[in-house]
């Protein structure tokens, strides 16, 4: 079958950092499914590996992906072939940059009928980022939350787009993203925020002005320059949730607010084989609900046409600049 992967590491500008090449057509082990690729989209991890870890032989990534099963498992009880999916795969195992590719049925989720395969390979691996950081990490409970604010820093990114949508659909919060250009101000009010905030400004002064102190904080990016100002206007008790890695951060500041921290990975279940391993398939069935019912929108925001070695490139190369909105998607290896 036809894939991109990776046999050297570096940069997307490294000659071996996107390569053509055939592969092996994955075989199911008991609960895997067969997923003829029809669509995937890019992602922060994507460019990290490729960059930190030495590859064996040529590897295949990618971590989003939406299209149609082709063959089940002899334990598979959830999905059958024909079945149109969407999932964000596992950190160990070949990605989505393939023409098949093997997956776990328990995180898998249906694939939202009201728009396509790259549309919906947008939001696997973000909502999964979101959904968790919200309900698990925060322990917000559906429906809560009024009389309280977010804080989503970041908020025209993948996780922050989705991030916002789904805390003003099922929560009372009061969302703040921020943003600091007009097309991304623009995004983020598409999106639901109730304000916005520039991220190139004081934060803590940003949300002064606007009279609100968050209970919680969506760290996504920027968190060793916005640290400072993030404790100074939480609340006493509040959450702060964080994706990135900053190099050095003063953890004692949080004890004088009683400040809880944690870190969100959506891939530490899978990783670390979880017994409920499970919740992240449950979790893209409710999003796909979501997106059919019309309170989510697709947050994919620019297509780079067919898979290649060429569109691959292009799209990693405008996530690594880190101006893009939303997210970046390809159909499969078929158009």
């Amino acid at each position: 079958m036809k894939a991109l992967g990776y046999n050297e590491r570096g940069p997307i500008s490294t000659p071996g950092a996107v390569v053509a090449f055939d592969a092996e057509m994955p075989t199911p082990g008991p609960r895997d499914l067969i997923v003829e690729v029809k669509g995937v989209s890019v992602n922060p991890v994507d460019f990290k590996v490729r960059a930190n870890r030495p590859p064996e032989g040529t590897v295949i990534l990618g971590w989003d992906a939406a299209g149609v099963v082709k063959e089940v498992g002899s334990e598979v009880t959830m999905f059958k072939a024909g079945d149109e999916v969407m999932y964000a795969g596992e950190f160990t195992r070949p990605g989505t940059n393939a023409e098949f590719q093997a997956v776990d049925e328990r995180i898998v989720g249906r694939k939202p009928s009201s728009i396509g395969f790259a549309e919906a390979a947008a939001l696997p691996l973000t909502a999964i980022t979101a959904w968790e950081m919200l309900f698990d990490s925060f322990g917000i409970k559906e429906g809560d939350g009024a009389g309280e604010a977010l804080l989503v820093i970041g908020g025209a990114g993948g996780v922050g787009s989705v991030m916002i949508q789904l805390a003003k659909k099922l929560t009372g919060l009061t969302v703040v993203a921020s943003a600091s250009r007009d097309d991304t101000v623009a995004w983020v009010n598409k999106m639901g925020a109730d304000h916005v905030v520039n991220h190139r400004n004081p934060l803590n002064e940003e949300m002064a002005s606007l009279g609100i102190a968050p209970k919680y904080v969506a760290a996504l990016t920027g968190t060793e320059g916005h640290w400072d100002a993030i404790i100074e206007m939480m609340k006493p008790r509040g959450h702060i949730g964080m994706i990135d890695d900053p190099a050095a951060i003063n953890w004692q500041g949080l004890k004088m607010k009683a400040l809880s921290f944690s870190w969100e990975f959506m891939f530490a279940r899978t990783l670390h084989k979880a017994d409920d391993v499970g919740a992240q398939g449950v979790l893209l069935n409710r999003v796909a609900d979501l997106v059919d019912s019309g309170d989510v929108v697709t947050t994919a925001n620019k297509n780079y046409g067919a898979l290649s070695e060429a569109s691959l490139r292009e799209a990693l190369a405008a996530q690594v600049e880190g101006a893009t909105i939303g997210k970046s998607v390809l159909d499969g290896f078929g158009g």
